[in-house]
């Protein structure tokens, strides 16, 4: 009985401030007009005198243009006492609306929508937590535009400062993904404080949109299955990383610099990228040798992760690059951006986003 007087009862929905003061507003102007009707219909004046005679019983003027008869004074001092409290209510949620500062928020928001909407192939990273900071600031070091979905008001001004468009809402709610441009969207970055909040966060998104990427934080390795089943594409479980990271270090401290360098955009040395094979692209058909990534690019082609997830590592020349291939290299930044190839270097991640 209890679930069924929820379904059934919907709450009303708030007023913007905006609303609210054209609406106090608009009051004013109704008592403005009813007292001009009441004006001509009692003493039968222009209304024009009608008019007046009520602007200035309203505002407290006290004018007289024509003396009015009894049933006129009755409706004037019916109407100034109205008009009083009226007046009175409307300055008072002005005023309390300007020094509060929540038209000024609701303007800002309203102008955040219009940009979020003009956002396309952007990331949504749900939770701006630790791992939701450190996500915006990568993707942000590469051009890559980010919506932030979280539900305080501290780290939504945080992802504003540092250049993301929040977005104060539920990400499990259909209506707040919509609003973040999942539509639109490259991937979307599950990183909630907990796991039953991902794993629903996941759900909704890929019900939403099936064909997302989606990127899923796993606390507990035991909520990587879960995750898949709901949609992830990935799952990242921030603990099993630090840890392998520091057993490499103890174990190949050199080869672990060598890593975390080539991953990393602020530096100028190896840099490792991937880039997927599109129909129509270039490389569509042809074989590593031909391609000339080796050869001209002077690039180091690591693996091929086929379409049906087959990875080849160190492919030979003679294997042919296909459409839904994804090719992984390892390269200084000045070849993976060399001016002379621009037909290959607008293929990769960086300059041609994954859709």
């Amino acid at each position: 009985m209890r679930t069924l007087c929820l379904v059934a009862s919907s709450p009303r929905r708030k007023l913007s401030p905006l609303a609210r003061l054209l609406a106090f507003a608009s009051v004013p102007v109704l008592l403005i007009a009813v007292g001009a009707v009441g004006y001509r219909a009692i003493e039968g004046w222009s209304w024009f005198d009608a008019l007046f005679k009520s602007v200035a019983t309203l505002t407290s003027v006290g004018h007289e243009i024509h003396p009015p008869s009894f049933a006129g004074r009755l409706f004037t001092t019916a109407l100034a006492l109205g008009g009083i409290l009226t007046f009175a209510l409307t300055m008072t949620e002005v005023l309390r609306t300007l020094i509060t500062g929540e038209l000024r928020d609701y303007l800002e928001t309203r102008h955040m929508e219009k940009r979020i909407d003009a956002l396309e192939q952007h990331v949504i990273v749900c939770g701006y937590g630790r791992v939701g900071r450190h996500t915006c600031a990568r993707l942000r070091d590469v051009g890559i535009a980010t919506v932030v979905i979280d539900q305080q008001d501290g780290p939504l001004a945080a992802a504003r400062d540092a250049g993301a468009h929040p977005v104060s809402g539920d990400a499990t709610a259909d209506s707040t993904l919509r609003q973040a441009g999942i539509a639109r969207a490259r991937a979307l970055v599950a990183a909630a404080g907990n796991d039953p909040e991902n794993v629903l966060i996941t759900m909704t998104a890929h019900l939403l949109h099936p064909a997302l990427p989606i990127v899923a934080r796993a606390l507990d390795e035991s909520s990587i299955p879960k995750l898949l089943r709901a949609g992830a594409t990935s799952t990242i479980s921030p603990y099993a990383i630090v840890g392998r990271h520091m057993a490499q270090a103890v174990l190949r401290p050199e080869l672990a610099d060598v890593i975390a360098g080539a991953t990393r955009n602020d530096l100028a040395d190896l840099q490792i990228e991937e880039h997927l094979v599109r129909p129509g692209s270039p490389l569509d058909g042809e074989t590593v040798g031909a391609s000339g990534l080796r050869t001209r690019m002077g690039l180091i082609l690591l693996a091929i992760k086929r379409l049906d997830g087959e990875m080849a590592f160190n492919p030979r020349d003679d294997a042919a690059l296909t459409a839904g291939d994804t090719l992984i290299f390892l390269g200084h930044r000045a070849q993976l951006y060399r001016a002379d190839e621009p037909a290959l270097s607008r293929l990769f991640l960086r300059t041609a986003p994954r859709r």
